[in-house]
């Protein structure tokens, strides 16, 4: 049959839907561009914070039209959706063929053999904490030619009061390196120019295994791998990026001078209340000593504003934190609350439109952060990865200061330049997110 896969959320989820087309083609699926055509519509959904859930709850609503005027047989809902809400929506969802929990996502051939015509509300479910760590054996198709994602782990121990990953996911399980370098391997002979480490927390790697390989030694020994291609890391944690993977990170061939720390805020109580075990001024030193090490890196984070007890004074300091730090990207998401979640008995809850409004306070003064970083790399010259040629003379690419999908993107003017290349470019202009330049 045709399959067509629609992937919501973040890049962990991207995989999971990279390796269920891996596994369905394998089998003899055909998999389709489009969902026009498709018997076999599968949407592996989000559910972290409210508006990713319903986002996933409107696609699915979406998708299911397509089993009234197109060639849909099966609806399939897959991941993190399910795996909260449980056997509750098969009731809500009478349009859902079969729901897939997060454990369950490797199971989906066998599920859909077993599936016959006519039923409905299926639910296949699992102890996240099973799920293998182990990826390079399972066929996987990359969404992107020149660029992948590799997850070193699975799950999440911390207890962050306002994240639901542990519940969906399981406890953490670190992947082992030779299974990740064989990954790697076979992503860089496939053409992958850049390869982007994740987990819901990659500087946790190694913690849960005993006298186990360390995070520096993954970095490292992928950095090694043969092959004109480089490599990033995403999702570190403030408490754990030690002086080591600092300095792997920071010292690598191949390894971009990028650290995405999320800290979700910068006022002690808040982050106290949060359940982050750090301070303001362990941030300060992080950073500070990123910097003094490194002056070329580049810092990205994420904040969360409107966290039940988040005074007015807190939120003034959060603002004088990014501006004191001075990250080259940033985002903010606004608090999203649910009963399931533990900083939902919290008291003091800021109202949704004073989290939207400290949102685009935030936002607004990052704008202006960024701008006056990305003015700093006028007239230097950057190797840039080619990723996209949307008109004649124009191309998009990224440099290793711009992470795919959530940072800028560097527009380079030229001719008969190649997409997958790395090209070195000079910048001649900057904006508040992006660049543009000229190849050399």
């Amino acid at each position: 049959m045709k399959v067509y896969l629609e992937s919501l959320g973040c890049a962990r989820n991207l995989v999971d839907s990279e390796i269920m087309l891996g596994l369905l083609k394998q089998d003899g699926f055909d998999i389709e561009d489009t969902p026009d055509t498709a018997e076999v519509i599968v949407v592996n959904t989000c559910s972290f914070i409210t508006t990713a859930a319903q986002e996933s709850v409107d696609t699915i609503l979406a998708f299911a039209e397509y089993k009234k005027s197109g060639a849909c047989r099966y609806l399939v809902v897959c991941g993190c959706l399910p795996e909260r809400y449980g056997k509750d929506m098969a009731g809500e969802m009478p349009e859902v063929d079969l729901f897939l929990g997060t454990a369950a996502g490797t199971e989906i051939v066998r599920a859909l053999s077993d599936l016959k015509e006519g039923e409905r509300g299926i639910c296949l479910f699992a102890d996240p904490s099973g799920v293998s760590p182990e990826k390079a054996h399972l066929p996987r198709i990359t969404s992107n030619p020149h660029m992948a994602y590799i997850k070193i782990s699975e799950g999440c121990s911390r207890h962050c009061t306002y994240c639901i990953i542990p519940k969906l996911r399981g406890r953490y399980r670190s992947r082992s390196l030779g299974d990740i370098l064989s990954e790697a391997r076979n992503l860089v002979a496939k053409g992958i120019r850049e390869l982007v480490l994740v987990a819901e927390s990659t500087t946790d790697y190694g913690s849960d295994v005993p006298d186990g390989p360390s995070l520096p030694q993954v970095i490292r020994d992928i950095a090694a791998i043969p092959g004109d291609f480089r490599v990033r890391l995403l999702y570190g944690f403030p408490d754990n990026l030690t002086s080591d993977i600092i300095d792997a990170v920071g010292n690598t061939d191949k390894v971009c001078c990028y650290f995405d720390v999320p800290v979700q805020h910068a006022v002690d109580t808040v982050l106290k209340t949060m359940g982050r075990g750090y301070t303001q001024q362990d941030l300060f030193t992080l950073f500070q000593g990123i910097r003094a090490r490194y002056p070329h890196a580049a810092l990205r984070t994420t904040l969360i504003t409107g966290f039940p007890g988040e005074s007015d004074q807190d939120f003034k300091d959060l603002l004088a934190f990014i501006k004191k730090v001075g990250f080259d990207h940033l985002g903010v998401f606004t608090y999203s609350d649910s009963d399931d979640l533990p900083s939902h008995r919290l008291p003091d809850h800021v109202s949704e439109k004073k989290a939207a409004r400290r949102q685009d306070r935030l936002m607004a003064a990052q704008a202006q952060i960024s701008l006056a970083r990305n003015m700093t790399h006028v007239g230097q010259c950057y190797r840039v990865l080619i990723e996209e040629n949307p008109e004649d003379g124009v191309y998009l690419g990224r440099t290793d200061f711009q992470a795919p999908e959530v940072d800028g993107v560097t527009f380079v003017y030229g001719e008969n330049l190649s997409v997958g290349d790395f090209v070195m470019v000079r910048i001649s202009d900057a904006f508040e997110y992006d660049l543009s330049g000229e190849p050399l």
